[in-house]
Order: structure tokens, then sequence, then C-alpha cells
């Protein structure tokens, strides 16, 4: 159990799952012990309570089991970058992503497509451009009437990392190097609360009153969970982005700081207004996580990459990217195991932590009410 900012309490994910677990482990020690091997109805009578905690519990039990023994635990836990906004974590990681597998060719469902209008600011915040642009998508149907929608986003190459000369630029952001990406689809907006209820079956977020709001207080460990019985449940593999898919997304073919040009301004993201970024002005601290989907999307449709939450993506922590890979594929080789990536700042923070490039860092079972996640489908259609 641990106390959060604001007075917030929370359990890691192996503490949860053991405390429901536990429930029914009790039951399978109020038996007498057999006064004879022959003692037919004792042992009839045991075997019928542990086949009955089986079918009640397995599945949970089962769970645990199987991430333990898959993902065991990382050694080491040094503290974190001085410069990190986040608290520093109070434990290591207890899991890892689940392993990368050549994709599943499966028949694309029939995609829709949506209109949106990107905007565009100079460096003061003022508006200069309002186009109309369009995108395809897919529905998942997730059950009760809840949906998420996946983005396609197009193939490509960027410059990933900030340039030298960027306000706000950490050595962690650099050197940049180009990368290369496929085809893969995100999820339109930041995880909601109703979608994270329609697959885990509870509401971990501290800030409730619209099922809209992003769902947060969730750790890189709960994600994976998450991620790992919405591919069960609708039969893909769903997983968190790499951090080169998540800044290439979040991009959409631009090289400013943010996409919406050189600065940002409360009116289009959700983030600390008190702390204005280069030329931009100040203007609202709302203090609190927005409904997705309330400011402008980006040129690839995709909404609140800037903001609102911080996001988990799926690589190991890495100082710097000296040796990263080319490709946009997950960077699980080397680095810090005790750490995974945070991207896109949120409502508690300044400007400067939404950049497009922006890094930060948290152990892997570290919740907090200002982390949330998003997405990406890895299937590769067949025609």
């Amino acid at each position: 159990m641990r106390t959060l900012k604001g007075g917030l309490t929370n359990q890691s994910p192996s503490e949860n799952h053991f405390n429901q677990s536990s429930d029914i482990l009790p039951s399978l020690h109020h038996y007498p012990i057999l006064d004879s091997p022959n003692n037919f109805n004792y042992l009839s009578t045991l075997m019928d309570n542990i086949l009955g905690a089986i079918i009640t519990g397995g599945f949970t039990i089962l769970s645990i089991f199987l991430y333990r023994f898959l993902y065991p635990p990382h050694q080491g836990h040094p503290p974190p970058l001085p410069t990190d906004p986040l608290p520093p974590p109070t434990s290591h990681s207890t899991g890892k992503p689940p392993p990368t597998e050549p994709p599943v060719k499966v028949r694309e469902p029939p995609a829709k497509t949506f209109e949106f209008n990107v905007v565009k600011i100079n460096a003061c915040g003022r508006v200069i451009s309002n186009t109309r642009k369009q995108a395809k998508y897919l529905v998942e149907e997730l059950g009760n009437g809840v949906t998420l929608e996946m983005v396609s986003i197009p193939a490509g190459a960027f410059l990933m990392g900030s340039p030298n000369n960027e306000a706000g630029r950490e050595d962690r952001e650099g050197p940049q190097h180009r990368v290369t990406l496929p085809t893969f689809w995100m999820s339109k907006f930041q995880i909601t609360q109703a979608q994270w209820q329609a697959i885990m079956g509870n509401n971990p977020s501290f800030f409730k009153g619209s099922l809209q709001l992003p769902v947060e207080n969730v750790s890189w460990d709960d994600a994976n969970i998450f991620c790992l019985k919405l591919s069960v449940k609708t039969g893909k593999t769903y997983r968190l982005p790499s951090e080169a898919e998540w800044e290439y997304a979040c991009r959409a073919g631009t090289t400013t700081p943010f996409y919406f040009g050189e600065t940002i301004t409360p009116e289009l993201v959700n983030y600390d207004g008190n702390h204005n970024y280069a030329s931009g002005p100040k203007g609202v601290y709302r203090e609190k996580t927005t409904p997705v989907g309330s400011f402008p999307p980006n040129d690839f449709g995709l909404f609140d990459m800037h903001g609102n939450v911080w996001e988990w993506c799926a690589d190991v922590w890495h100082s710097d990217y000296h040796n990263a890979p080319t490709d946009g594929s997950v960077w699980e080789t080397d680095g810090d195991h005790s750490y995974r990536l945070l991207r896109g700042g949120s409502w508690l923070y300044s400007a400067v932590w939404c950049r497009a490039a922006s890094r930060s860092k948290g152990a892997p079972d570290f919740p907090h009410h200002y982390i949330g996640l998003r997405v990406v489908l890895c299937a590769v259609w067949t025609s």
C-alpha cells in the first residue's frame, strides 16, 4: 500500500491480484485430516471443493502464474534522473511486455473514414490555419455499447528526437536519428475509463464523473494486463506502442516541438497553463483530466497526444538514443530495466513536458493519477 500525491493510496498490481485470489484459498484449509486412506467421503468432499475452488478462481490464479512465470522481475533499482518530473518509484519491475511474435494475418474488417479539423498556430499561439482532413479507422466492439476506435497510421520515416536548438531540450532526446516504420493502427483516443472497465471490470481512476475521461492511476504492469485481456477478448494482438511508434504518431509529419506548431496554448492542450512554452501565452490550469477528444487532433487524426495524461510505452528506459533501433521496434536490449518509458506530458505538468520529443520514465509497478495509456494493433491485414 502506498500513499500518493493528494492523499491517494494504491496497491501494486501484484498485491491486488493476490488479494483477489486469497478469498478462495482459505476454504481449502477447513477439512479434517483423513483418518484412513479408505475414508472415501472425506476424500470425495475434498476433491469436490478443490475442483470448485479451481473453477471459481482458476482464471485469476492461472493469469498470475503465467504472468510471473513468463515475465519474471528485473533486478536492481537505481534512483531516477534528477530532471524527471515524476516522483521517485518505490519498487521495481514485476514483468515484461508480451514477447514480440510475427503478427497473425487476418482479414481486415470494413474500415470507415472520419473527418476532422487540423489546427496550426504561430509562435505566439495564434491560429493561422484550420484544415479539414480525413483518416481511416476501425471500430472494435467491447460490449455494452463500448467501442474502441483504431486509426490507421501510414507507413513512413521521420527524424526521432529533438534538435539541439529546441527550447527545453534535454540530452535524453538525442541524438536525432532516422526511423522507418510500416503501417500500424493506434487508438484514436487515450484509453477511457469506459474501455478499461469493459475489459478489466474495474476503474482505478482518481478523477471520476465521466466514463469518457482517460483512465489513469494505472501502472505499466496494469497496462500490459489490459492489452493481454483486450487481445483475448478480440482475438487480435494489442500492445503498448514502442517509443518510436509513439513519437512518429504524435508528430504526424511535423518537425516542430508540437504538432500544432512552435508552441501550445491551454485552449488546445490540457496542461498546467501557468507555465507557457517559448513565446506562447499562459492560460488556464484545469488541475484535472478532461474527456478524451476535447481538443483538436493531429494530422493523423489522433487526439490528446500532447497533455491530459502521460502514456506508457513498451520500451526499457535508455538515457539517450545511442544504438537505438531504426525500424520502430520496441527497444528491449540493454538500458535500465527497472524503468519504462512515459510520453506526452499531462494535466499536471508544464508545456515543455508535452513536447513531441520529451521523454520521462516510471517504475513498471508505479501508478499515479496523471498516467494512462494508448494501444496499438499489431495485425497484418490480408486483402
